[in-house]
């Protein structure tokens, strides 16, 4: 059972997963031995699926984000798995959604520039048949993060 302690826990380690075992403890009230236990059954229950370094994408050289809407003919599990197969390998797309509504999927993008969106756009096509491609350019960002509500968990 998930306690007040846990949804604690989990939101430091969501603002900083460098966080120290030793810090941790002293935030939530708990002894380190008590507080290692406690991030280890969260691991193995599975709350916590890893620990990753943000990284700053304009250092990184690719400070451009751009997401694509794709509307598809097809449907059937065979072409869903060439299409899943086909982004895997493009580490410029960083997320892929599938949808309700007008558009099938989304892509999220990061990019050294515009112009690099066709490099990948031609690659893509290569791969799998798609009906329709519609691409828009991010202006700014307006909030980003990757941490998720504790407030639904049980």
């Amino acid at each position: 059972m998930m306690d007040e302690r846990d949804r604690k826990l989990l939101g430091l380690m969501q603002e900083n997963a460098d966080i120290s075992v030793n810090e941790l403890a002293e935030r939530v009230h708990l002894t380190v031995s008590t507080c290692s236990r406690r991030i280890a059954r969260l691991e193995e229950g599975g709350y916590i699926k890893g620990r990753v370094a943000v990284l700053d994408r304009v250092r990184m050289g690719v400070p451009t984000t751009v997401f694509a809407l794709v509307k598809t003919a097809h449907h059937s599990d065979e072409w869903i798995e060439r299409f899943r197969k086909s982004i895997a390998d493009i580490p410029e797309i960083v997320e892929t959604h599938r949808l309700t509504g007008h558009y099938d999927y989304i892509i999220k993008l990061v990019l050294p520039s515009v112009e690099h969106y066709d490099t990948i756009y031609k690659t893509l096509v290569r791969r799998v048949e798609l009906f329709d491609v519609s691409a828009s350019i991010s202006m700014e960002t307006i909030k980003s993060g990757t941490a998720v509500p504790l407030d639904y968990v049980r």
